[in-house]
């Protein structure tokens, strides 16, 4: 999904692509959710400690060059038109429990959804206040995303929501 074409500044890009991270990592754990009676099944995670030291190096360079220099690594690759390739990970952790306690696996992968929603909603959030929209009807603030789980795409229309 490309949520801007062309990127006008340096917050939108680094906005748009925990967005992007944060679809994928929902994609992961919706599969790992699905196949808790797959024989053989290995559960997978986004890197995403190695995800936020990206972040944390692209902000460092911003600061000091004033450019966003996102730089590959083993399972994070950047390419061209603002585009990123990420390696979801083997989760040996989640597959023990699995093994372990299929209902406390499955409350481990709802937690890191919730996690994963949150933080993609405020990004979310934060985009459409960058870009220019007020806040008002159909707009939350960005202290009421925790306590409101619906869209912020379009919040006046029902549908069904997507995290």
């Amino acid at each position: 999904m490309d949520l801007l074409s062309p990127i006008p500044d340096n917050l939108t890009e680094l906005l748009v692509k925990i967005i992007r991270f944060t679809e994928l990592r929902r994609d992961v754990l919706y599969r790992n959710m699905h196949n808790t009676r797959t024989p053989g099944f290995i559960p997978q995670d986004m890197p995403v400690l190695e995800f936020v030291g990206v972040l944390n190096g692209a902000i460092a360079e911003h600061l000091q060059s004033r450019r966003l220099l996102f730089c590959d690594t083993a399972n994070i690759r950047f390419g061209p038109n603002s585009t990123m390739e990420i390696r979801p990970q083997p989760d040996p952790d989640a597959r023990a429990l699995l093994e372990r306690n299929r209902d406390e696996y499955l409350q481990l992968q709802v937690n890191k959804l919730l996690e994963n929603s949150l933080n993609r909603k405020i990004a979310k959030e934060l985009l459409t206040l960058k870009c220019g929209a007020p806040l008002g009807v159909g707009r939350l603030p960005i202290a009421e995303i925790a306590t409101h789980d619906r869209p912020l795409d379009d919040p006046s229309s029902p549908g069904p929501i997507t995290d």
